[in-house]
């Protein structure tokens, strides 16, 4: 079995897990427990009553305030994920890197800046560690079949794109960004709506105006966090509307057919409502960790494909006319 160190106690480390006990895992712990190719082995959290529940739940048999406090026994984790706070990230990658895994999954963003960034994916590159960003809808399978239908033409010439969220454009933006490359490629910023702070004091929502490699518009609409969560997605073709609706949990498809009222017309219709597979993607990652590390298995989102991400949304930022670095203000990392 490979073995896990988990830095940060957190919701996506396990807390969600413990809080719903969904029928399919939520959390790295969650993933990796169900896997069954894992041994989680140890976790570092700075709340001592939290890492205290944390190992009790997971059956963790050694934790420690500070990862740092490892630092002795490099070469005994083959993975470590990193499910910290943003601002944390930098000195818990440091920490991690010296720990010599084979593989660190973390969080999304990678680090507050893009030059961090950067900075961090060429090191573990260097050090020949393999690195795993969780833009989690890269191992949605519904996602990944979508993205191939796109590239066959399966729903006809895509038109436009519609993308809605909230919760800052570095941090819930940077999983949309992702998801619009995947699905449309590479983007560029033609322009930008005035910021809303609704979470983040130095990551503000902002809405703008993309466009692909391939000409095809793309709108990312800015709505408030303080409302409710809002992860969205609207793909018109020439044959269908095709809409990812609660950030992924289901799917709505209306195809494009003769209108029944107005003779000549062509409308879209009703439409049905398929169950999403969100829910199946961190087990899907763990799974695609372990195959990455025993037999060199292609990552579906790596340090390269985060980089992409996170410099378009720098790029937002900076039109809106705001400061690159995030993380250090309310909330926390989910």
């Amino acid at each position: 079995m490979l073995t896990v160190l988990i830095i940060g106690c957190g919701n996506i480390a396990g807390r969600f897990d413990e809080a719903t006990r969904p029928s399919l895992p939520l959390t790295h712990a969650g993933a990796f427990a169900a896997d069954g190719g894992f041994r989680l082995a140890a976790c570092a959290e700075p709340d001592d009553n939290r890492r205290k529940e944390f190992m009790e739940r997971w059956a963790i048999p050694a934790g420690c305030a500070d990862a740092s406090a490892l630092a002795e026994q490099a070469g005994r984790f083959d993975v470590i994920s990193i499910c910290s706070p943003t601002a944390l990230h930098a000195e818990h990658l440091d920490a991690a890197v010296r720990l010599r895994p084979r593989l660190i999954f973390c969080e999304k963003p990678l680090t507050p800046t893009l030059a961090q960034s950067t900075s961090w994916v060429e090191k573990c590159a260097a050090a020949g560690i393999l690195l795993a960003v969780n833009h989690t809808r890269r191992w949605a399978p519904d996602v990944l079949r979508l993205s191939e239908e796109l590239r066959r033409g399966q729903w006809g010439t895509l038109r436009s794109v519609v993308a809605h969220y909230n919760k800052g454009v570095t941090n819930n933006g940077g999983h949309m960004i992702d998801l619009l490359h995947l699905l449309l490629g590479e983007l560029r910023v033609v322009g930008v709506g005035k910021p809303v702070h609704d979470f983040w004091n130095d990551d503000p929502t902002v809405a703008a105006s993309l466009l692909s490699d391939s000409g095809v518009p793309v709108y990312l609409n800015a709505t408030h966090a303080g409302d409710y969560a809002h992860f969205e997605l609207e793909l018109f073709t020439s044959e269908a509307a095709i809409v990812m609706e609660n950030g992924g949990a289901q799917w709505r498809v209306r195809r494009a057919g003769a209108s029944p009222t107005f003779k000549g017309y062509t409308t879209l219709g009703e439409g049905e409502v398929r169950p999403g597979e969100y829910a199946r993607s961190m087990l899907r990652a763990a799974a695609n960790i372990r195959d990455a590390v025993l037999n060199g298995a292609l990552l579906a989102s790596t340090g390269s494909s985060a980089l992409a991400a996170q410099r378009l949304c720098e790029q937002i930022k900076l039109a809106a006319g705001e400061p690159r670095s995030i993380g250090t203000s309310q909330g926390k990392q989910a």
